[in-house]
């Protein structure tokens, strides 16, 4: 069975959430490897773990609020501590506090339209068999001697029987964050491959499991989408000359996981900027939040998900369904398309009129998107081409001109809807 990508590229904005036993010590979710951290140290930690704050219908409710249409939640991140009932590991939110994370979030998600989708980590600092690596919190700890009787087959049992469990213990899952694959190391220490996880297995098992689910690329091998982090695509991706899909993996404040002290957060004009150069560019964008050591999602994130997610409230039709579009984009703009609708996002507001070469005879009427306000057109071409006085410009006889009232939309991005002629769509 293929996967349905449609619903991914369609829905164009996700929310990512990275929580877990890190999120307690609140120093980012690589603190153990960062740190160096022995395992005794670390895990230490699970005494004290007790997310009472965490309310997976406020999740949801946040997610929505944000203007998501899928949420992917970690299931178990590097350091190994899952946050379901695992039955092959004492080392999860069940066991230490009683809880089957995973359980409280999917059942929240059910009772609304957001999508599903886990983050899991094939890599596993917890593992007695995993091997000690370039990025493994032992590895200045003498590699050698650690790996001595450690079993990377064994290893491949364990990480694919807690797959199996995900995916038949929880219902319908629409996508599979895999995290990931780095055969070169670094530093001079090993990495680990394709086949250290037995990928096409996994990828088999996943897809028996889960028929139509949609993977990323992060195992070794290919999957159903690729998975830019931490950069912004501002064009189509394209292998051998042909458009893949893709999803942009972004941070609020450069973290993943709760960081206490990472003040660098994104404003919230920057965050509705690349929602938008992601779809303009034809991909998907997924933003993180970090709920903290108790659970909550830090006040900064709940702040900024309101604010991006009134701008999207307003100007989701522009976003969702929509993506790339082959009309030429006028100067400090974006744009999308869906359909015989032309998007225009205005990232820096002109005094009186836009032009849209390229246009003449291709657009039918015109609106703010915000309150569906018209905008009327102009043909400037017949203009003084020195506008001297009052005159404005001579535009081009393939130029079509909106003219725009001098006060600029009170929204993050204004957006102007063009309903395309039926020759032009």
């Amino acid at each position: 069975m293929e996967p349905d990508i449609t619903w991914f590229t369609a829905s164009r904005v996700g929310m990512f959430v990275h929580f877990g036993l890190y999120s307690s010590l609140g120093r980012h979710e690589w603190v153990r490897s960062f740190e160096k951290m022995s395992a005794e140290e670390y895990e230490a930690h699970v005494t004290y773990f007790d997310p009472d704050l965490f309310d997976a219908d406020e999740l949801v409710a946040s997610a929505l609020r944000f203007g998501a249409k899928y949420l992917v939640f970690t299931t178990k991140h590097h350091d190994g501590f899952a946050l379901w009932d695992t039955k092959v590991s004492d080392f999860s939110s069940a066991k230490v506090c009683g809880r089957d994370i995973i359980r409280e979030l999917v059942d929240a998600a059910a009772k609304t339209d957001l999508d599903v989708g886990f983050y899991h980590s094939v890599i596993d600092w917890h593992h007695p068999d995993f091997l000690v690596d370039c990025f493994h919190p032992d590895r200045e700890r003498g590699i050698d001697e650690l790996n001595a009787g450690r079993d990377m087959a064994r290893y491949r049992e364990y990480l694919h029987a807690q797959v199996r469990e995900l995916l038949t213990g929880y219902g319908p899952i629409k996508a599979l964050f895999y995290d990931f694959t780095y055969p070169d190391g670094r530093d001079g220490l090993p990495g680990k491959g394709s086949k250290d996880w037995d990928a096409e297995a996994l990828m088999a098992l996943t897809r028996e499991l889960q028929p139509g689910i949609v993977v990323n690329n992060r195992l070794g091998i290919d999957g159903d989408y690729v998975t830019p982090e931490q950069v912004q695509p501002t064009e189509p991706i394209t292998r051998d000359g042909q458009p893949v899909v893709w999803e942009a993996c972004q941070t609020i404040n450069g973290s993943w996981g709760y960081h206490r002290d990472n003040f660098d957060f994104k404003a919230p004009e920057l965050v509705t900027r690349m929602i938008i150069e992601s779809c303009a560019a034809g991909g998907n964008i997924i933003f993180n939040v970090g709920p903290d050591g108790r659970g909550a999602i830090p006040r900064t994130d709940q702040q900024l998900i309101a604010t991006v997610g009134e701008w999207m409230w307003l100007h989701g039709r522009s976003i969702y369904g929509a993506g790339y579009s082959a009309f030429p984009v006028p100067k400090n703009c974006l744009l999308t398309q869906r359909g015989d609708r032309l998007y225009v996002h205005v990232l820096s507001w002109p005094m009186g009129h836009l032009h849209l070469p390229g246009m003449a005879g291709k657009v039918s009427y015109a609106q703010l998107l915000n309150d569906a306000s018209e905008l009327q057109l102009e043909n400037l071409s017949g203009a003084d081409a020195s506008h001297d006085h009052m005159r404005p410009q001579g535009q081009s006889d393939d130029t079509v001109s909106i003219k725009l009232p001098i006060r600029r939309p009170d929204v993050l991005v204004p957006v102007i809807e063009l309903f395309l002629t039926a020759d032009a769509a």
